[in-house]
């Protein structure tokens, strides 16, 4: 099983929608490893969005996830990191099809409502982030052997 890191920015707390946006992840079929809200700081939003340090964008990127808590998870599932991506829709809501959470319930690139990591690599960078091992709770559901074939 494949574990990914989600985000669920300030503007996804602050619209009342994190509720929403979870349920359509679980509905998937992942499986919530790890959850928790928390303020992040300048140095945090920086380590995460590195990748972007050198573009445009960067400075606002770390301005709007500081703006508010956020909620950050892990979830895990058979290719996990592909389905958030597909799951979650195009990084600009404009472009993002019918039924994605952005194509349904964002209207703004800078305003996107929710973070996924972009590859295995990546998940396991950014959940060491913001998670330890020892916050991560692995189970079973009941439910698994009719969401995943053995």
């Amino acid at each position: 099983m494949q574990r990914t890191l989600v985000l669920l920015k300030p503007d996804a707390l602050q619209g009342g929608l994190v509720g929403q946006i979870i349920s359509r992840l679980e509905a998937k079929g992942l499986k919530m490893v790890a959850m928790k809200m928390i303020q992040m700081d300048e140095a945090l939003a920086k380590r995460l969005y590195e990748i972007h340090k050198d573009k445009f964008f960067f400075q606002g990127l770390v301005e709007h996830i500081t703006s508010s808590p956020v909620i950050a998870a892990i979830l895990e599932g058979e290719d996990a990191v592909a389905v958030v991506r597909k799951t979650m829709g195009e990084t600009d809501p404009a472009l993002a099809l019918p039924g994605t959470i952005r194509g349904d319930l964002a209207l703004d690139i800078e305003r996107n409502l929710i973070h996924g990591s972009d590859s295995e690599e990546t998940a396991q960078r950014e959940i060491g982030l913001f998670f330890s091992a020892e916050e991560t709770f692995p189970y079973n559901r009941d439910t698994d052997k009719w969401i995943i074939e053995s």
